[in-house]
């Protein structure tokens, strides 16, 4: 347990931040698809670190532990692979995400996986082999990785690959990622309503690819300044014209009294003295991974808050709903409810303190809640469940003034 505190309300300073987990996992996949080429600024967490070992392990099975990308990612890949016979499995709540759809498409191009404990999750058996059908079928509002495994995929096949999609599309920004990072190594994409069509990529040299800082590792920093008296806070290396979903954090937080700055290759982030809403209303459809940190940015500030779009979020590290609404209560918020696909707050009455919030095996729900520290001290169960994503998350708050008390 880690207690976090700080003494001002202040926060000054400058970051490095790591690349971008999903930016780097992409190019990872791609390079093992295709011909090798040098990754600059590749992140350094646990799930690309699981990426880098699976694709160059001789091993027969491959834990994956936590890593979700990874097991969507690496499901493609080695199906792709003749003659491999590779067993994929991970931790217990990875053998409780389903994996049915993504393995549905796989067989439909006519590859051999086998469920070796519970229909439709890992751990699985895949047999490789050389692809030659160019079509898959598939719904699209389940998670976006199992689309974005599929184009990676169709880059290596002779004959390309269209997907056809049954349902309008979840969590657009992060197909659009896939396809610019496709096309940035010199392939092609056409992404049209219902319809993906991506071209075997012929054989050339790829040049290096340098990855851009984290924007989803950003959003705390965004939410720490919103709940900050003064902010003057920079963060490298980031680009206004990214291809991260999650840069949407800069229009978002303007209703938070957040003003973003870009200059060159970094932000700015400093308080602004806008006049912020007792109320928001948010459809993060296209940004689910940022519901953690605005609904604690919304707790914090005092402010009611409705998120929809938020249905895939039953389907991560752990069922991020109702462990938002069980940490939250803690607080004695007014109200707090949560549907399939939607999360409601209010709150006007002072926030309870010493509170301890349990992280589920989720770096989200570790890092969404730092910021509150600058209110009242917090402590937070299984902190270095942060690796996931931000292996340097506790050592940048240090940075930036907190205190951190270890182990109490």
């Amino acid at each position: 347990m880690f207690e976090i505190s700080k003494k001002s309300k202040s926060v000054v300073g400058a970051l490095n931040i790591s690349g971008s987990k999903s930016e780097s996992n992409r190019l990872l996949a791609l390079r093992a698809f295709t011909s090798y080429f040098e990754i600059k600024n590749i992140s350094d967490s646990d799930d690309t670190k699981v990426m880098m070992s699976a694709i160059n392990s001789n091993q027969e099975k491959i834990d994956i532990g936590h890593a979700g990308t990874a097991m969507r990612f690496l499901t493609s890949y080695f199906s792709s692979i003749k003659n491999s016979s590779v067993i994929l499995t991970g931790s217990k709540r990875m053998r409780e995400r389903p994996i049915s759809i993504l393995v549905d498409a796989l067989r439909e191009l006519e590859v051999n996986i086998t469920y070796l404990e519970n229909e439709g999750y890992p751990p699985i058996r895949i047999n490789g082999r050389v692809i030659n059908k160019k079509r898959v079928n598939l719904p699209a509002n389940v998670s976006s990785q199992y689309i974005s495994s599929l184009m990676m995929l169709g880059v290596s096949l002779q004959n390309g690959l269209v997907i056809n999609l049954s349902t309008e599309i979840t969590s657009l920004p992060y197909i659009e990622m896939t396809k610019k990072i496709i096309e940035r190594i010199g392939g092609n994409v056409k992404l049209q309503s219902n319809q993906i069509l991506i071209n075997s990529l012929s054989n050339k040299k790829i040049p290096t690819q340098l990855v851009e800082s984290d924007w989803s590792s950003a959003s705390y920093f965004y939410s720490i300044v919103a709940l900050s008296d003064l902010s003057d806070l920079t963060l490298n290396t980031y680009y206004e014209k990214s291809i991260q979903g999650d840069t949407k954090l800069v229009e978002i937080y303007k209703n938070f009294g957040v003003k973003t700055t870009f200059t060159g290759n970094r932000i700015h982030l400093s308080k602004s003295n806008l006049k912020i809403e007792k109320k928001i209303s948010l459809d993060l459809s296209n940004n689910p991974d940022l519901a953690q940190t605005i609904v604690v940015t919304c707790l914090g500030l005092g402010i009611d808050c409705d998120l929809y779009g938020l249905h895939t979020l039953k389907i991560k590290e752990t069922d991020r709903l109702k462990a938002l609404k069980s940490e939250i209560e803690k607080f004695g918020v007014d109200k707090i409810e949560i549907t399939e696909n939607s999360l409601h707050l209010e709150n006007k009455s002072p926030l309870k303190s010493n509170i301890s919030i349990e992280t589920y095996d989720d770096h989200r729900m570790a890092m969404s809640f730092v910021p509150l520290s600058l209110l009242n001290p917090i402590k937070i169960n299984d902190p270095l469940v942060v690796t996931k994503s931000y292996v340097n998350f506790w050592d940048h708050l240090e940075k930036l003034g907190f205190e951190i008390s270890k182990n109490k």
